[in-house]
């Protein structure tokens, strides 16, 4: 049997994938197949079923939950960090009647920015324009999402709000919940449970042989050096990454359920997990 395990093209998801891209884990009769694209674009294709495994945003899974389920690992969580708005450093100094350039209306980042700043007015941006776009003055304000997030100071923006440090500091100190793995359902019980330990594997394999994982995950690093890249790499796949624990699912649970609260989501989610 063939599978598609999609995923982001950046480091921390690469990382992720180490075990499996390197034949490190063995996968027997199966065969996975692995495709790359921005956050964006995976939320929008796991509304068609596309693949059957694919990280997804959690604001996104809120809509999906009907046709996959979350692994129980891969989980991206900011724990005292997680995305950020940016300015020019003469630009606000708040989101007062300011449009913020966003890189995707399913982004978990910008369900959080909702709950931070109801009514905030938005544009819709690829990720990856949207510090330059800061930086030229061609918009107010950025959400950042993945390696902009330690880059942001070389181009000469200022942070108005890590949403990360707002969610940890509004919750007692849980993550923040951005994406996780998630797998079809109609794979079955069986098969889903057969690739969850695939994935972990691959997971753990990378934390355990950190130096190699590192050195291939920064060829999707987005010009960050090897330093950063392993920096960026541990902000985003560590213990929790390996396993929510109860923390972590207390998290996506308070996440979502805050998001249904203020009808940010059109309906509640019952947060369930692959055994």
């Amino acid at each position: 049997m063939r599978i598609t395990v999609a995923h982001s093209p950046d480091s921390d998801d690469a990382f992720m994938f180490y075990g499996l891209a390197s034949g490190a884990v063995p996968t027997g009769d199966l065969e996975v197949d692995q495709v790359l694209a921005d956050i964006e674009t995976l939320n929008r294709a796991a509304f068609e079923g596309k693949y059957e495994v694919t990280a997804v945003s959690f604001h996104a899974y809120a809509q999906l939950a009907g046709r996959y389920a979350l692994l129980p690992h891969g989980a991206s969580m900011g724990d005292g960090y997680g995305p950020v708005v940016v300015v020019r450093h003469d630009g606000p100094s708040s989101l007062e009647g300011v449009t913020v350039a966003i890189p995707g209306t399913l982004t978990s980042a910008w369900l959080a920015l909702q709950m931070y700043r109801p009514g905030v007015a938005s544009s819709v941006m690829p990720f990856d324009r949207i510090l330059e776009a800061v930086r030229d003055g061609e918009v107010e304000a950025g959400l950042i999402i993945h390696e902009g997030q330690l880059t942001y100071a070389d181009e000469g923006l200022r942070l108005l709000v890590d949403l990360g440090v707002w969610w940890g500091e509004r919750t007692g100190g849980l993550p923040l919940p951005l994406g996780g793995n998630v797998i079809r359902r109609d794979l079955g019980p069986e098969m889903m449970s057969r690739v969850s330990r695939l994935l972990h594997a691959s997971i753990k394999h990378a934390l355990d042989h950190r130096d190699d994982a590192v050195r291939y995950a920064e060829q999707f690093g987005r010009g960050l050096d090897r330093a950063r890249t392993d920096r960026f790499v541990g902000m985003y796949v560590n213990q929790l990454t390996l396993d929510y624990g109860d923390r972590g699912r207390e998290a996506v649970r308070r996440f979502l359920g805050e998001a249904w609260d203020r009808r940010l989501i059109p309906a509640p989610v019952d947060v369930e997990f692959v055994r």
